[in-house]
């Protein structure tokens, strides 16, 4: 967060084109996964308006318990929606992890996100464990079942069902996995 320029670009970049895509998965027929995506639109937004450079732009100080507000709520939310589907909670752990760092960042002199620190908090080093994990078995299930058995094309999953391309379950996958990389590239320079 607030790192070197071109990365900084990049991410904000990463996170605005998955809240994008996301606002887009809203249109879906499933209400399950409209509300989903609602709310990874929301933390895709979150994560690349606090990745912009502080070169560029340096929020004012109330910008930061206002972030830990809207996504104290949007975890509430997906606390109260794991009810029902188990994925919400990893919508709980990047609430909290934005909550987390919006404190960080307004606890900090000048925003010095981490620098001149001796170490790494263990809830940050918790919180990359988590989203390392994230990663690395996301990208497992993205493999197409078909490369690995040896099929042929159009064997991946949702090849063929008809399901427009806002449903596909690869598509959701791709989009959590883009913004679980966002958060760790975030979390690193706490």
């Amino acid at each position: 967060m607030h790192g070197p320029a071109s990365p900084g670009w990049l991410l904000v970049a990463l996170c605005a084109a998955t809240g994008a895509y996301c606002l887009l998965r809203m249109r879906s027929g499933v209400e399950d996964q409209r509300r989903a995506a609602g709310g990874e639109a929301l933390m895709g937004f979150g994560m690349a308006a606090m990745a912009v450079p502080a070169a560029v732009f340096t929020p004012p100080a109330w910008v930061w318990p206002a972030y830990a507000v809207v996504f104290g709520a949007a975890g509430l939310r997906a606390l109260w929606a794991a009810r029902s589907a188990r994925h919400h909670l990893h919508h709980l752990v990047g609430a909290a992890a934005m909550v987390y760092m919006a404190v960080v960042m307004a606890g900090s002199p000048g925003h010095a996100h981490g620098h001149g620190t001796s170490g790494t908090p263990v809830l940050t080093g918790v919180l990359l464990l988590y989203f390392a994990g994230y990663v690395l078995l996301t990208g497992v299930r993205l493999i197409p079942v078909g490369a690995v058995a040896g099929g042929g094309p159009g064997t991946a999953p949702g090849a063929g069902t008809g399901a427009g391309w806002g449903d596909r379950p690869e598509l959701a996958r791709a989009c959590r996995l883009s913004m679980a990389i966002g958060m760790l590239a975030m979390l690193l320079p706490l």
